[in-house]
């Protein structure tokens, strides 16, 4: 090679100075009791080991995750499910030596965004692309911090899929939670990587990752960073998020779980708490104001029916507050229509 003409640098370096200095670390710490020793208790021939713990309470670090910066007055960007524990405090690591307690301005589980705020000035900021303007094929890099350790880690692909769907089953039986509209990319994206940008080569966010396929190579999702800005610029504005809120907790009908509980309809929100002590119907919503019962299983809104492709949610985000909207509700056996007037959430 010859040394006067060295080979040119991979642009990726250019992106990496531009975005790291935006991506930052959230710790996730609670007050738990401390531990001051172990014991042991015999049964059915095996030893098992409990801690014996103390009634003071001390913080203790619980998870970690990723997240970037989009102002330099200390917005920040990542998932909704990493900063999902209501009674957790949280705490942003701009740098080793720089770390500042963060508020959660915002959690919207319908795009998995969550907005923070920290009380800083003149921070390192991403600027945001268009998403939808992303191209198959376009070279991407996913920055975070895997595993909650290793700072300012990369990963470089290609955008290999575009508007994906994904279904994460966890907690309680029939609980799942579908993301639409994702990204997909085989740069790699890893536990703790969640929440921080998937960057194009002009070095701006045109995206937030979210998720892996466990057992596959190279295969993750980000969401499309327009979907964020919305959630942002709501919060910038209102100091929350703006939606229409009907006020029933459900579940998306489909085939398996129509047929699982013998119900008359495979597609539809069937009305039902999910766990005791709840209100399916949240008293004084628009829901209850409309006549909406537990286990009424709503099939349409304004002639759009409800599916697993088109679930209540996106359904319900599409409309305005203070909006009229016609549901067709089975009942009973028996298909009725209620007019519904839509409110925001307190």
């Amino acid at each position: 090679m010859d040394a006067t003409h060295p080979p040119p640098k991979s642009p990726i370096i250019e992106v990496a100075k531009k975005a790291c200095p935006a991506v930052i670390t959230i710790v996730i710490s609670k007050d738990l009791p401390k531990i001051e020793g172990f014991y042991s208790f015999p049964f059915g021939g095996q030893e098992f080991i409990f801690p014996k713990m103390k009634k003071e309470k001390e913080k203790t670090k619980i998870g970690g995750g990723s997240g970037f910066m989009v102002s330099a007055d200390g917005y920040v960007l990542t998932c909704s499910h990493v900063v999902g524990d209501p009674e957790a405090d949280y705490t942003v690591i701009i740098d080793p030596k720089h770390k500042a307690p963060a508020k959660i301005l915002a959690r919207d589980p319908l795009v998995d965004v969550a907005v923070l705020k920290i009380n800083e000035k003149n921070l390192s900021y991403l600027e945001l692309g268009d998403s939808d303007k992303i191209e198959l094929g376009e070279t991407v890099v996913a920055i975070g911090n895997p595993l909650g350790e290793f700072e300012d880690t990369l990963s470089a692909g290609i955008v290999s899929g575009l508007s994906r769907k994904i279904t994460a089953y966890g907690g309680l039986p029939l609980k799942a939670t579908s993301l639409r509209g994702l990204i997909q990319t085989d740069a790699a994206i890893n536990p703790g990587n969640s929440g921080g940008p998937l960057v194009n080569l002009e070095g701006k966010a045109i995206g937030i990752n979210t998720a892996m396929v466990m057992g596959a190579q190279n295969i993750g999702f980000a969401i499309p960073i327009n979907y964020a800005e919305r959630t942002l610029e709501e919060v910038i504005k209102y100091g929350k998020i703006k939606r229409p809120f009907l006020g029933v907790r459900y579940i998306v009908l489909n085939r398996e779980i129509t047929m699982a509980q013998k119900l008359p309809v495979d597609y539809g929100a069937l009305i039902a708490r999910e766990r005791l002590g709840e209100e399916a119907v949240v008293k004084g919503s628009a829901a209850d104001k409309a006549g909406l019962k537990e286990y009424d299983i709503i099939l349409e809104v304004n002639g759009g029916k409800i599916t697993e492709e088109n679930p209540l949610a996106d359904a319900l985000a599409k409309q305005k507050i203070g909006e009229e909207i016609s549901l067709k509700v089975l009942r009973g056996g028996k298909e009725i229509t209620l007019k519904v007037k839509l409110e925001e959430k307190k």
